[in-house]
């Protein structure tokens, strides 16, 4: 590629920082040109028109044959998200499209969101050894239970499609019924057809083996007992909302949602049962956002068989949140991170027994990043 146009997601970080002709090795002859929009703008007309060379989205934008079917121009899309259930990887393979997301960009800013969630709601924990359930032990949910080690905490954690471990070492059931506060850090996947699943040569299972979608329904949500936490910071769907109410108007169950099943439009009536709910901003800190377009932007410098020539730590402010310094003092946890403050956000957009999509969007896109926690 020789002149570049770059159609982006405006809610990316330090787009201008990171894709300029002086960072992806253009001369004065060649330029490149960012196109930013709005996750949910980017649609096929658009793309059609302005035959793109890359595309960089957010979770927002989905990716398939519906956007890119009248585009012959793009060879490379870039996700500065964890999660890709939003790409169609079949077909951007197919088109012969080199893809790339940002898995781990945001692990210790999604842990240190459930860690505040928990501690913000039962202070006590501080000091006292519960026990941790974490369903999905990837970059999140591992790095979650490295925190959890870190306080004292027992960890229960479940991933079927990841070999037994120290933290990998319980069933879905045990998880449930055993644990104080239950986390979900899983992608969201539906079962495959017979007649479509695939395995690797040695027969592995493939992830749709075991669908996430409505994981957690009436049936689960009946495994747990009613003192039990549950966080979910992960996807929707992975959710059943309608069985979720019912089960806190049976128990009264403490829930934390950053994520909900009809996102962007949230029920103010499930708002009104949540202990804390937040706009999906848990991996919104200033390191999370950089790394994600770190790690894209290196994927397009290796397709463009370029050498990187910018970093995020060139970018970073400087940060004093210790966590060494918040285990010393947790009284001091709504400095480091005021959750509530992001709970009272969402729900004062509630109108007419809803948050818009609009209004949801909204907050994500004007959202103040908070920082990590250095370790």
């Amino acid at each position: 590629m020789k002149n570049i146009t770059i159609v982006a997601d405006s809610n990316i970080a330090s787009l201008d920082e990171f894709f300029n002709g002086a960072t992806l090795g253009q001369t004065s002859e060649h330029s490149v040109n960012i196109v930013t929009v709005a996750g949910r703008d980017i649609n096929a007309q658009l793309l059609a028109d302005l035959q793109p060379d890359v595309l960089l989205i957010r979770s927002v934008t989905p990716v398939g044959a519906a956007l890119l079917a009248d585009n012959e121009s793009v060879q490379f899309v870039g996700s500065a998200t964890i999660g890709t259930d939003h790409v169609d990887q079949d077909y951007l393979t197919a088109r012969n499209i080199t893809f790339a997301n940002a898995a781990g960009c945001s692990k210790h800013s999604v842990a240190q969101y459930v860690l505040t969630a928990i501690l913000t709601l039962r202070p006590p924990y501080w000091q006292q050894s519960i026990t941790l359930g974490i369903i999905g032990l990837g970059n999140i949910g591992s790095t979650l239970a490295y925190y959890a080690n870190d306080l004292g905490w027992q960890v229960l954690g479940y991933d079927p499609l990841l070999p037994a471990s120290n933290i990998n070492n319980a069933s879905l059931e045990q998880v449930l019924s055993k644990s104080d506060v239950v986390s979900l850090h899983v992608p969201l996947t539906d079962k495959k057809s017979t007649d479509n699943k695939r395995a690797d040569a040695k027969g592995a299972s493939d992830s749709n083996d075991y669908p996430t979608r409505h994981l957690i329904n009436a049936k689960t949500l009946a495994m747990m007992p009613a003192q039990t936490m549950l966080i979910n910071s992960a996807r929707g769907p992975v959710i059943h909302a309608n069985d979720l109410e019912a089960d806190i108007a049976r128990t009264e169950r403490q829930v934390v949602l950053d994520v909900f099943e009809h996102e962007p439009q949230v029920s103010e009536h499930l708002l009104s049962k949540l202990a804390i709910a937040t706009p999906h901003i848990a991996g919104y800190t200033v390191e999370g956002k950089l790394r994600g377009t770190q790690i894209i932007y290196d994927a397009l410098c290796e397709t463009l068989a370029v050498t990187p020539a910018q970093s995020m730590q060139a970018l970073l402010p400087l940060n004093t949140f210790l966590w060494t310094e918040l285990k010393t003092h947790p009284e001091r946890l709504v400095t480091f991170y005021d959750i509530q403050q992001d709970d009272a956000a969402l729900r004062s957009k509630a109108v007419d027994g809803q948050v818009r999509g609009a209004d949801f969007d909204k907050l994500r896109r004007d959202y103040r990043l908070r920082r990590e926690w250095q370790r």
